[in-house]
């Protein structure tokens, strides 16, 4: 009996008539309705299947990252706001909180840096109540899983499924992953340049173009996404031809890219009264300079400084620097071998990542730098297997636990 209880109670039900009490177009419907939602099930349960990866990768590593900062903290005495929001971390929570002065200054000051990400920073907190230290570990945090995720899809469709993985475990556990656990806005900055580059590899013209845009508002370095559009553009037009209005389509993704730079620049002139006052913020006050000879000048500084103080108080940076500039040397050339698996935006961003970078006086290849390159980084954990991405990523821990603690403290070995 109760066999056939649940027999009927799965079969369908017939269509009522008229003289039932249902209308059978409201009974259609209501089927129809659960149909879409068990086809929307079917569709959420792989992607979040696909998520399990990233996800459980990147948590570990943030978990690493707060029981370094805690661990940290304790020997020093410094409280975990402090360490989390430390460096550009206070500027971008005073831009958040008081805004941009009105007229250019000759000092210090919050018109050195970029504003959308003390935007999201100001709309978080206004939005869950909450301080604006917690607002802009919460946009760090999620853009970096955000960012994670977009680099599995961008090195599986360059090298494949297991690749993509050791990608992620190596992106997650670089050292200049740190920016994802501050105040840092490389927390959206790297997921709006690996959205863009993905979508110029789909070639989703106007979605890369606002992507760039949004980049381009977020640090100068995000200039370097303007050529990369330029050369997707390129190549579309003499791959389809200039009279396919389709072609012609993918010049919408350059033409947008520089939206978010000008739009700061506009601001900047209404509100102090020049468009280049964050230049000369960073150029004055901030000493930020360009010379071709950048890294000879950091080999200078480190061997003068060995001399005069001796390698316990020595600045760490130029040491980072160095060794930065011999990874992105050989990860670069790696790229331009595996050319064309790696699509030539990846490429022109890396590039132009690199060259800001080895030119700058102030802002050598440090990991927080390369991690910005992020196919550089990728190229790495593409190219050792077994036991040698076992020991690159053994390595990479170690690197990450000392110089985090470096970041949330200082920036000179001390006795």
């Amino acid at each position: 009996m109760a066999v056939d209880t649940a027999q009927e109670a799965l079969e369908p039900l017939p269509e009522r008539g008229p003289d039932s009490g249902a209308e059978p177009t409201s009974a259609r419907e209501d089927r129809r309705a659960q149909e879409r939602r068990f086809i929307r099930l079917d569709r959420l349960a792989p992607a979040l299947e696909r998520l399990r990866w990233p996800f459980a990768v990147y948590a570990s590593s943030r978990v690493l990252y707060l029981l370094v900062a805690l661990s940290i903290g304790a020997v020093h005495h410094w409280s975990l706001k402090a360490e989390l929001s430390n460096w550009d971390g206070a500027w971008y929570r005073r831009l958040a909180g008081l805004g941009y002065p009105d007229h250019v200054l000759h000092i210090q000051s919050t018109l050195g840096f970029f504003p959308l990400y003390p935007m999201l920073i100001w709309l978080v907190q206004h939005t869950l109540i909450c301080s604006i230290f917690l607002a802009g570990i919460i946009v760090s945090e999620i853009g970096g899983f955000v960012a994670t995720v977009l680099i599995q899809r961008l090195s599986t469709g360059w090298w494949g499924e297991q690749a993509s993985r050791r990608a992620v475990v190596f992106f997650c556990f670089f050292p200049g992953s740190i920016v994802f656990s501050m105040v840092y806005s490389e927390g959206i900055l790297i997921p709006l340049v690996a959205g863009a580059v993905l979508a110029l590899e789909r070639r989703r013209w106007v979605l890369a173009g606002v992507l760039a845009a949004f980049a381009t508002a977020v640090g100068a370095t995000a200039v370097a996404i303007i050529p990369a559009c330029a050369v997707a553009a390129v190549i579309e037009l003499r791959r389809r031809g200039w009279r396919d209005p389709e072609a012609r389509k993918a010049l919408i993704a350059p033409l947008l890219a520089p939206v978010g730079l000008l739009a700061f620049g506009a601001f900047l002139w209404a509100w102090t009264g020049s468009p280049f006052a964050t230049y000369y913020a960073q150029h004055h006050e901030w000493s930020e300079k360009t010379n071709p000879l950048a890294v000879v000048t950091s080999v200078e500084r480190l061997v003068k400084e060995i001399s005069a103080r001796g390698f316990l108080h020595i600045n760490l940076n130029y040491v980072s620097g160095l060794f930065g500039t011999v990874f992105l040397v050989v990860a670069v050339v790696l790229l331009v071998k595996l050319r064309p698996r790696v699509s030539a935006p990846a490429l022109v961003w890396t590039l132009g990542i690199g060259f800001l970078a080895l030119t700058s006086e102030n802002v050598p290849p440090n990991p927080r730098i390369l991690i910005t390159a992020f196919p550089a980084v990728l190229v790495v954990a593409y190219r050792l297997r077994g036991r040698a991405f076992t020991r690159l990523i053994a390595g990479s821990v170690v690197l990450l636990i000392a110089m985090s603690a470096v970041s949330y403290v200082g920036t000179a070995l001390r006795p």
